[in-house]
């Protein structure tokens, strides 16, 4: 009991007997009673209402959230019956009664809940909760796995050939771009939203390309999985509250059915796979495969299209800038070192994979990063290895059953094992991710052959054929059965993802480089003194100064000469740089072999540009000559 602030205390003898004595209360602990009747009232108080990534409304109708349900169910709109299910959105509870016209089927009376660009922690609880094989790993980053299918399905890539894309696209020989029609590409995007409005819950991503704000592009991605979600949540730019409020209709819809096949026999379909391209719609459909980058690469062939009708020229590249705001775009096919020299601690990261430049300068086209996994290590890639952690999808990875930490070296599931994870995740990342216009522009290449020199020096006519050529060599031993180097050409440096003809690019990219001042050079971080097996791969510290040289300027003042046959220029000294690796023919010791090599590359670079010498761009064929005359001369 309590009297005046003091308490009593009862308390008993050792016989049994009560008595009272005084005392003061210390510390009170108790507090209120939970307001809670029921264990679920009590879980329901655990979470605020708040809900920072759902669009709020001033309006006490909430006429802007049914907007933007009447948008998303016009999104999943059936082609067929006009309209969409009803859909809701779980955060909201809204009602929202599609038109009047429905037609009788299951679909149109269903609700579907629509999950709106849910945060990443909300998207780790619907993984876990219901797709099986995703696991938090010890570092917070989620790892899944995206089925059969652990990389791109090039061959079951379709684009609508209608009149206006018939005239605009690439679609020779050589041109990634597989036709189908109109009818055909309806058939499977019925057969997509069929597949999306028969699940209870779908998952709506609303998000930008392209940080140039005046050129950003609006893009919706429905998809069935929590998974996808997530890794365009990472992929793309993510919204302000503000932006998302106004988001109004898209520009691009993605739909990812990706768990449904589509019907090998429709017209144009070899496979259970297919990814359809609508330019004309502006729409995307993909069936058949769970493979997260398919959406990334689809919407970076969007941009291959879009962005050069607006004299934009879109670009697979690395780009970095210095302190001295000066911005370098690297050019790269797969294990020529683009992400590790772009990756540099004394420059700011404005992108690893995908750019626009425009008048304004430079821009980076996603939000995020996805980096290849297999063997990353904190002493490699500190950056990216530092980058998984929370918010990270970790693809088709193996880690230890017990103590979830990733083994980066187990290649059971794939080798193509990936990471996606936002920009900011890279501490150097410069954000808003733009720059001025390119400094220098920096071509790739491992040279398997041994025959290209460690640097030179390019021409407007010789960046064009490099670009377009885009050359690189497979070693022996990395695909089975390949004995010696394998030249692999791919045009632009990613001709997977071109739509327009690569020499119209190639002429925007000297374009932008004569207007701008831009310096291009040819860097090779392959083989000297001989090709694979006998001669030595150029050592990492000397290709990184002398692309320090490219940075700093010092290397345009050096003094050059010409080599044969591709006759590029060379520096004849480099500080730090051994002398004797700047000419590859000196390091040779055979020097006729080094010269039967270098013809023989040099035959296999005019075999591949065969495919681009008859095409004119603008119905002039002057600069496809001028681009030929710049290649091997033997």
């Amino acid at each position: 009991m309590e009297t005046n602030g003091e308490v009593l205390f009862l308390n008993t003898t050792t016989d049994g007997k009560a008595f009272a004595s005084k005392g003061h209360l210390c510390h009170d602990d108790s507090s209120p009673v939970v307001k809670a009747q029921t264990i679920d009232e009590l879980h329901s108080l655990q979470k605020k209402k708040s809900v920072p990534t759902t669009p709020k409304t001033h309006h006490p109708d909430e006429d802007l959230q049914k907007l933007h349900l009447q948008s998303i169910s016009a999104s999943l709109a059936s082609l067929t019956r006009e309209t969409g299910p009803k859909v809701k959105s779980v955060k909201q509870q809204l009602d929202y009664l599609t038109p009047a016209s429905l037609s009788t089927s299951d679909s149109a009376l269903k609700f579907t809940h629509i999950l709106y660009n849910l945060s990443p922690a909300e998207l780790y609880e619907h993984a876990i909760k219901h797709e099986k094989g995703s696991f938090i790993t010890s570092s917070g980053a989620i790892a899944t796995l995206s089925g059969a299918k652990t990389g791109r399905s090039p061959k079951d890539k379709r684009v609508v050939k209608d009149d206006t894309t018939a005239a605009e696209l690439w679609w020779d020989k050589g041109s990634p771009n597989i036709e189908m029609d109109e009818h055909t590409f309806l058939v499977n995007r019925e057969r997509a939203v069929d597949y999306l409005n028969s699940l209870e819950t779908v998952f709506v991503n609303d998000q930008f390309l392209n940080w140039d704000s005046n050129n950003r592009i609006k893009v919706r991605i429905v998809s069935a999985r929590a998974y996808h979600s997530l890794f365009m949540h990472n992929m793309c730019i993510r919204p302000t509250l503000e932006e998302l409020q106004n988001f109004g209709t898209p520009d691009f819809t993605i739909y990812n059915a990706g768990q449904f096949p589509c019907n090998r026999y429709t017209n144009y379909m070899t496979s259970s796979t297919t990814i359809n391209l609508n330019l004309s719609r502006r729409e995307m459909v993909i069936l058949g495969t769970q493979y997260a980058g398919e959406m990334k690469k689809g919407l970076f062939s969007l941009m291959h299209y879009l962005m050069p009708k607006r004299g934009i020229l879109s670009l697979h590249s690395g780009c970095n800038m210095g302190r001295n705001v000066d911005v370098a775009l690297f050019f790269g096919l797969s294990g020529t070192g683009k992400t590790t020299l772009s990756t540099d601690h004394n420059r700011f990261l404005i992108g690893d994979d995908e750019h626009c430049w425009s008048d304004a300068g430079v821009s980076n086209i996603e939000g995020g990063c996805y980096a290849k996994c297999l063997d990353l290590s904190p002493e490699k890639e500190p950056d990216i290895f530092n980058a998984i952690k929370f918010g990270t999808v970790l693809e088709n990875v193996v880690f230890e059953e017990h103590s979830r930490e990733v083994d980066y070296a187990d290649k059971s599931v794939t080798e193509n094992t990936r990471a996606s994870y936002p920009i900011e995740y890279i501490p150097n990342a410069k954000i808003p991710c733009v720059g001025p216009h390119p400094k220098n522009v920096i071509l790739l290449a491992c040279d398997a052959f041994g025959v290209l020199p460690p640097v030179s020096k390019l021409t407007l006519a010789q960046t064009m054929y490099h670009f377009i050529s885009g050359y690189t060599a497979l070693v022996a031993g990395t695909e089975e059965g390949i004995k010696e180097p394998q030249a692999t050409f791919s045009a632009c440096f990613g001709a997977a993802f071109v739509m327009l003809h690569p020499t119209k690019y190639a002429a925007m990219l000297a374009d932008k480089m004569r207007k701008y001042g831009t310096t291009a050079w040819l860097v090779n971080t392959g083989w000297c003194g001989g090709r694979y097996g006998v001669g030595s791969r150029i050592k990492l510290a000397n290709t990184r100064r002398l692309i320090d040289a490219i940075h700093s300027g010092s290397l345009l003042k050096a003094e050059y000469k010409k080599t044969e046959v591709f006759g590029l220029e060379i520096p004849a000294a480099v500080d730090g740089v051994p002398s004797e690796i700047l000419d590859p023919m000196n390091a040779w010791d055979d020097k006729e072999a080094y010269r039967e090599t270098l013809k023989k590359l040099a035959g296999l670079f005019k075999k591949n540009f065969e495919v681009f010498a008859n095409y004119s761009v603008g119905g002039e064929s002057k600069l496809t000559e001028e681009i030929l005359a710049a290649g091997p001369i033997f």
